[in-house]
């Protein structure tokens, strides 16, 4: 029975949500079915992490999945909904929270969107990154989806015009009696959400805390830092870790224009890696792969990650450059549509390998790029195993009756040496040191 459904937007945000609960012991299934049966999950499985792919939708588009899905767990007695944001609070906000509430019925939505532990904290309803109002922060300058406003009332009512009321920390008390009477139904209130401050671990876990008692966390929604708090309050422990076992290869595909990942990238390449970048015309062409000159490329680069230890695969221009946004309008390519393509030429590069036999430990930053391999490979269902690093999450996955594993990477996380210890720990077979 699925005690707790997460909706993410994205495929690597819930895949780092739901991690949270297989590291608890927990019995973990993330899917991309949206119309997923609830009642033939397999047995031993609790939590249920459905990827709704809503980030990239309208905002009016996101509600209705956002609200479908809702409605549909309801009616099948699940009892813990969790809508899943982004810790930078990129995509559909407003919409998706308002569906949530809307289809729950209920008069009061908490929202904790605070990651204390990866720098993202919430002060007087203004989210901050690394102490930096998130608007002016890296996420204010993504090309693709960037965050214009840092007071979360704000960023929720670009999309909505339900109320939105701002508990800081210091009236924690005085908002939790609030929060008790305002999920009783029927009393004629307008339906609102509640934005939690919370600028550190202690203060995350005594909100949540506090509303758990208070039996108020029936729907709920954060990033996946709220969700690493709910194991233990929603009773979701127990079962024994799995230790993995790697390939002595190491092949990072990367989707990601994250500054963040960038310098990790750059400083992975100073340190040992081999880096194939792929060009505009590999990016965006639909026929390139189908092509003779596409299918050597293909067979050299799979000969390449055979050979060498450490490899990358990368989306992204040399830096300094635009060359796949001049390629992309002289052929009159959308911007969205640049995304799009992009994803599904990396999806098609990776997965074309597997096809053939790669052997190599993967590591894929970037939630289209997860999304386009998996695709590509026609899998749906993948299984959480542990964190290896603050949202670095390495998961399994079944091609016919083979087991498969893959490491994900938000865009955002991590330290620039990230991609260098992670191989040096592979490598040297140190999986104990990461699980």
């Amino acid at each position: 029975m699925i005690t707790l459904l997460i909706i993410a937007d994205d495929f690597t945000g819930a895949l780092d949500t739901g991690v949270q609960f297989a590291a608890a012991g927990a019995g973990v299934r993330v899917v991309t079915d949206i119309r997923y049966d609830y009642r033939k999950s397999q047995p031993g499985v609790r939590v249920l992490v459905m990827d709704a792919e809503t980030r990239h939708l309208d905002g009016r588009e996101a509600y209705e999945v956002v609200w479908n899905i809702t409605k549909r767990a309801m009616a099948c007695g699940v009892p813990f909904i969790y809508k899943k944001t982004d810790s930078a609070l990129r995509g559909n906000i407003g919409s998706e929270l308002t569906a949530l509430l809307d289809a729950s019925g209920q008069d009061s939505l908490p929202f904790i969107p605070a990651f204390p532990q990866m720098g993202r904290i919430t002060r007087e309803g203004v989210h901050y990154i690394n102490n930096i109002p998130v608007k002016d922060s890296v996420f204010g300058r993504d090309p693709f989806e960037p965050v214009t406003c840092s007071f979360i009332p704000d960023i929720i009512h670009q999309q909505s015009n339900i109320q939105v009321e701002v508990m800081r920390e210091e009236d924690d008390k005085r908002g939790m009696d609030r929060m008790e009477t305002a999920r009783e139904p029927n009393r004629g209130q307008q339906s609102k959400i509640v934005v939690y401050d919370a600028q550190s671990q202690e203060s995350l876990i005594t909100a949540a805390s506090d509303l758990y008692r208070k039996g108020c966390l029936s729907i709920m929604a954060g990033c996946a830092g709220f969700a690493s708090v709910l194991p233990k309050l929603l009773g979701l422990e127990g079962g024994e870790s799995h230790v993995p076992e790697f390939i002595s290869r190491f092949l990072v595909v990367c989707g990601s224009v994250n500054p963040i990942t960038k310098s990790q990238l750059d400083y992975a390449q100073a340190h040992g890696f081999t880096r194939i970048r792929l060009t505009p015309r590999q990016k965006l062409d639909r026929g390139y792969w189908d092509s003779e000159e596409g299918q050597g490329t293909l067979r050299r680069w799979m000969l390449r990650c055979q050979i060498e230890s450490r490899c990358i695969l990368d989306s992204n221009d040399p830096d300094g450059t635009d060359e796949t946004l001049e390629y992309a309008r002289k052929k009159g390519i959308s911007l969205e549509e640049v995304r799009t393509r992009i994803a599904d030429a990396m999806g098609f590069v990776l997965g074309n390998m597997v096809e053939r036999g790669l052997n190599s430990t993967l590591l894929i930053t970037g939630g289209d790029t997860l999304m386009g391999f998996m695709n590509q490979i026609k899998v749906c269902e993948m299984e959480p195993v542990c964190e290896m690093a603050p949202g670095t999450v390495l998961s399994r996955f079944r091609i016919s009756d083979h087991m498969y594993q893959a490491i994900s990477k938000s865009g955002g996380f991590g330290s620039e040496d990230l991609l260098v210890q992670l191989a040096d720990t592979i490598l040297d077979k140190k999986e104990r040191a990461l699980c």
